[in-house]
């Protein structure tokens, strides 16, 4: 699935380790998320998107 998630954290100017504490995940699993190695659960892209203030479907693009 495309993300758009390194483009929103880049306009906000915040790291991935400020992300991940702020979403409750690892470093680690925002970079997967980034480079499209992991798809985020639901919980998690409802958190993402609430962070960003965004609806998730503007962090998301699944691919059918």
């Amino acid at each position: 699935m495309d993300n758009n998630l390194r483009v929103k954290r880049a306009e906000e100017e915040i790291t991935q380790q400020e992300l991940a504490a702020a979403v409750d995940v690892s470093r680690q699993t925002i970079y997967a998320i980034e480079k499209s190695k992991y798809n985020p659960s639901l919980e998690l892209a409802f958190k993402l998107a609430r962070y960003f203030d965004c609806s998730i479907e503007d962090l998301f693009e699944p691919e059918f």
